[in-house]
């Protein structure tokens, strides 16, 4: 939570906003922000933080944990359709890497403004090279975008 605020004017400037949803009541998230995440970031948490009691977003993302109650760790890229375009689910113990979570918005963004005209290999960083799909493309990827241009990302 303190990353992605550090990051969030950030990811507002590239037109994302971010919700914060867990199965902690709205008191919960009130006293976590006063007594710990307002201490790891320069004012209180600048986006929503949801509850979500009873499971309900949870349940339909498939990471609410009903035996136990909780909702497992998830990051959700949800683009202005409404579709997901990317999500992950790691447990509590595994923080994530929002430098990760920015590149990928910036390649899905890429993506869309092309039309699918453009696509990101692995690894792909903003102003490195993407790749056209076309039916040449088919086995040939090799010759496009070798490996050591992945590694060096």
């Amino acid at each position: 939570m303190s990353a992605v605020a550090d990051r969030y004017k950030e990811l507002q400037n590239l037109d994302v906003e971010v919700i914060s949803i867990s199965v902690d009541s709205v008191y919960v998230h009130k006293m976590w922000n006063d007594n710990e995440l307002s201490k790891m970031v320069d004012g209180d948490i600048p986006f929503p933080m949801g509850s979500d009691q009873d499971g309900t977003i949870g349940k339909k993302y498939g990471i609410y944990d009903g035996d136990s109650g909780v909702e497992t760790r998830g990051r959700f890229i949800i683009d202005p359709d409404g579709i997901v375009q990317g999500f992950e689910v790691l447990t509590p113990s595994v923080g994530r890497n929002v430098n990760e979570t920015v590149r990928q918005i910036k390649a899905f963004q890429l993506v869309r403004e092309s039309e699918g005209t453009e696509v990101t290999p692995s690894g792909w960083n903003p102003g490195k090279k993407t790749l056209k799909p076309n039916p040449d493309l088919v086995g040939n990827v090799w010759k496009q975008w070798s490996i050591s241009e992945a590694r060096d990302e």
